[in-house]
């Protein structure tokens, strides 16, 4: 039977040695184009985004609760309404210590978000 014969199928590594200048313009050709495509890949390593959600830790040592609540999370609350792009606040108080979480609207323009 020859290699062509009607029950056999296509024999990519038959033909590949049989056209060896055809086969290695096809390897050096999608080499070079692998390499121009690995210099045109970004250069970032991460990419940019805008993380809209703040938390602000306050202490207090040796306040009760109730003073962290009224003097400093309710204030602090009270300020962070006025932000830009305000959406949300979360606050936690305990004796001695203010957590407050902010959470800004996604409209937020990701260069100010810093600066906020």
């Amino acid at each position: 039977m020859s290699a062509n014969s009607p029950g056999e199928g296509f024999n990519l590594s038959a033909a590949a040695l049989r056209y060896r200048e055809l086969t290695l313009f096809f390897i050096l050709a999608i080499a070079i184009g692998g390499c121009a495509a690995y210099f045109q890949l970004g250069q970032r390593e991460d990419p940019d985004f805008a993380f809209r959600m703040m938390v602000i830790r306050t202490l207090w040592p040796g306040a009760t609760t109730e003073q962290v609540d009224r003097q400093v999370t309710d204030r602090l609350e009270k300020k962070l309404q006025e932000t830009p792009y305000f959406k949300w606040t979360r606050s936690y108080s305990k004796p001695g210590e203010s957590l407050i979480i902010l959470e800004l609207l996604d409209t937020a323009a990701p260069k100010e978000v810093p600066d906020i």
